[in-house]
């Protein structure tokens, strides 16, 4: 489609899309979350409504840390992807699509976003794939230089009809820096996992041994014996 403004249609539907909600057109039905973008249609659909769009460029949305991601592979086909900080995860390299809400505004003096401010490793330039459209349409015709001709997005499906791998890539914490039930604490600026070892839910209790008497005396007072009272000689 046309480019709407400097911007692809496509590009902008993917930015503003909401992913992951039900589907309106397979209420009822499981897996039926919105997690994949016609780039041809311009139109937001589930798994189930692929078949009609089976000849077009398709594009998977997953899920990581509660927030919309794509492949980085994927999106190179499209857009420079270079200078977004990306993250490893299932062996793979994924970016968030938008900008995420930060707790604290950033007031470090290492480097961060230029779009948003949020805490980014040295390399790295925006945090986003939004962040970094947002700097190129401000600058007639960078967008444009960074956008790439594709033809052809190949789209992983199984017999079943299912995708390939799972949409979601993590079930971790509400944020990038917070501890997870599963055992992990994720690193804000590297995306890195730290995984350590859970207790076990049915891990015995050490119970306490019952004191014992000692065998040799105790520190009891023992109540005394009376003894008999002597009587005075009856006269």
């Amino acid at each position: 489609m046309a480019p709407s403004g400097g911007m692809p249609v496509w590009l902008e539907k993917l930015l503003a899309e909401k992913f992951f909600v039900p589907c309106e057109h397979h209420e009822g039905v499981k897996k039926n979350e919105k997690n994949i973008l016609c780039l041809d249609c311009c139109l937001g659909f589930c798994s189930h409504c692929i078949p009609p769009h089976r000849a077009h460029r398709l594009l998977q949305i997953r899920r990581y840390v509660y927030h919309d991601v794509v492949r980085v592979e994927d999106l190179e086909k499209l857009i420079d992807m270079s200078l977004v900080q990306s993250y490893t995860t299932n062996s793979a390299k994924v970016a968030f699509l938008k900008q995420r809400t930060q707790n604290r505004p950033f007031r470090g003096t290492g480097n961060g976003c230029r779009s948003c401010d949020r805490p980014l490793q040295e390399s790295y330039q925006y945090c986003s794939l939004s962040c970094k459209v947002k700097q190129l349409v401000m600058n007639e015709g960078d967008l444009l230089r960074n956008l790439r001709k594709c033809e052809y997005l190949p789209f992983s499906i199984d017999d079943d009809g299912h995708l390939t791998p799972d949409s979601i890539l993590e079930s971790t914490g509400p944020d990038d820096s917070a501890s997870t039930a599963s055992g992990c604490e994720r690193d804000v600026t590297t995306g890195s996992l730290s995984v350590f070892p859970a207790a076990a839910a049915d891990t015995p209790i050490p119970r306490r041994r019952p004191m014992t008497e000692p065998k040799f005396g105790s520190f009891r007072k023992r109540p005394r014996k009376m003894s008999r009272p002597n009587r005075s000689p009856m006269m």
